[in-house]
């Protein structure tokens, strides 16, 4: 993962009208982000997607939320270029004048893509969020962007990069580099290591979702995000299959030694399917136990790009307890 990049954004908001979210509202945003760049940047609504679009390959909807690759070697579908990081806890209200705050990882080179998520706030804005209730005559709640960050999870400096009310967007500064989490991953033990699962995390094997945790499926599908998004994302090449094949192995090794995770049963609601979809999955802590020197840094930056079934909407994050 040696050309992998992420740039951690930090977004603050002042709720305008009473606003209503889920415990888990990673789907609800990644929404209302879907439809902000979708509405101010596509010029050709009349596509069914945008793979049926000619222009899809200089546009920042295609970019940014629907990326396409006409050269993927597994097809034209490549995973997204960011990952939502949801307010964590209870379902909750927020009340006129509160801080609503949430967060986007970018990866590698599309952080270029700044200006455009910066110009997509207005849409954001007028979309809302969460419920729609009867106090905003069944309207989602409103909110105003006051300003993004740009963050460094490894050490917490933060740069501002916009404010509301001034034009210029600063080009972040800060980034998180495979010298800084291998860095991080030397630091780590090697013999027992706890993952407090934030938000989510949908494990397929042998497509069924795992309910429990366990470290082997945990492995393979972290690998499998990580060569996707080194493949389209970074300047280095994927792991070879032989040396995916060879951790997998290792993995069989390593047990879960205390799970204290529970099924979190979560829904959203599908554009493509037009309907809801099932996107629950596991919570809480769970240790494992073995020879995790080789997986450390694998664990590393799953930290950072999430794992499992949709990342996009926020599924998948975890901390590696201190």
């Amino acid at each position: 993962m040696d050309g992998l990049v992420t740039h951690h954004l930090l977004f603050t908001g002042e709720v305008v009208t009473p606003l209503e979210l889920d415990d888990h509202s990673g789907a609800a945003l990644r929404g209302s982000f879907f439809e902000a760049v979708w509405g101010r940047f596509c010029t050709n609504k009349a596509a069914a997607t945008c793979a049926d679009c000619p222009l899809h390959t200089m546009c920042p909807v295609s970019t940014l939320v629907a990326p396409l690759r006409e050269e993927n070697p597994r097809g034209r579908d490549i995973p997204r270029p960011y990952v939502i990081l949801p307010p964590l806890g209870e379902a909750r209200r927020y009340e006129p004048g509160q801080s609503l705050m949430f967060g986007i990882t970018l990866f590698g080179t599309i952080i270029q893509m700044l200006p455009y998520i910066v110009m997509s706030i207005e849409g954001l804005e007028a979309h809302g969020l969460g419920h729609k209730i009867a106090e905003n005559s069944y309207q989602r709640g409103r909110f105003k962007i006051k300003q993004i960050e740009s963050y460094h999870p490894l050490h917490g400096t933060r740069q501002v990069v916009y404010q509301a009310g001034k034009p210029l967007v600063n080009a972040p500064t800060l980034s998180v580099t495979a010298s800084e989490v291998k860095a991080r991953a030397v630091r780590l033990p090697t013999h027992e290591i706890t993952l407090n699962f934030l938000t989510p995390t949908r494990l397929i094997e042998q497509e069924r979702p795992l309910r429990c945790a366990v470290f082997r499926p945990l492995m393979h599908r972290l690998l499998e995000r990580l060569a996707a998004l080194q493949s389209a994302y970074s300047s280095s090449e994927e792991n070879k299959v032989e040396e995916q094949q060879r951790y997998l192995e290792l993995a069989e090794r390593v047990k879960c030694v205390e799970d204290q995770t529970s099924w979190r049963e979560v829904t959203s609601y599908s554009r493509r399917a037009k309907g809801r979809s099932p996107i629950g999955g596991i919570v809480g802590k769970a240790t494992f136990g073995g020879n995790l020197a080789s997986f450390r840094e694998l664990l590393a930056w799953g930290e950072l790009v999430h794992v499992g079934k949709n990342c996009v909407k926020g599924n998948g994050w975890y901390k590696i307890e201190d």
